[in-house]
């Protein structure tokens, strides 16, 4: 049995980073959120007026806190939270690759050791899941979220 020859577009194409792995909801949302931000800003204005990080980050923060303590939506704009803060991500990596980032970020006198710190302390985690193997609390969520805390009087 002889295999059907394959295309000389696969072989090349093959090897070339593939876009379609981004979800498309991913793409929408952001393209969501990019529209507010054209509406209020203008387009691309990142490109041409630069962006500091320390914004970027911020906002973005500002949004997964938001999302994170039940807002979903912004009350105004009813742009997903997550939607902005993706976007805020792109407008830094965009305006990172076209040198429109001003890199504001705190000092780092040893750039790696922020991310060695974090590793350090799955060594830590892994110690009080041991520590609390036996303890069985609840562990609450937006779903247990009540009107009023269950305060004893």
């Amino acid at each position: 049995m002889s295999e059907k020859p394959t295309n000389p577009k696969d072989v090349l194409g093959s090897k070339k980073i593939s876009l379609s792995l981004v979800p498309w909801t991913a793409i929408i949302g952001m393209a969501t959120a990019f529209l507010e931000g054209a509406l209020k800003y203008g387009r691309f204005n990142w490109r041409v007026k630069g962006v500091r990080a320390s914004i970027y980050v911020d906002a973005n923060l500002r949004h997964l806190a938001k999302y994170f303590n039940g807002q979903t939506r912004d009350k105004a704009t009813r742009v997903h939270h997550l939607d902005n803060a993706m976007a805020c991500l792109a407008i830094m990596r965009d305006a990172e690759v076209y040198g429109c980032l001003v890199d504001d970020r705190v000092p780092a006198v040893d750039p790696d050791r922020m991310a060695e710190f974090i590793d350090e302390q799955e060594s830590i985690v892994e110690h009080l899941q041991t520590l609390f193997s036996a303890h069985n609390p609840h562990q609450y969520t937006i779903a247990d979220t009540a009107t009023e805390c269950d305060i004893p009087y």
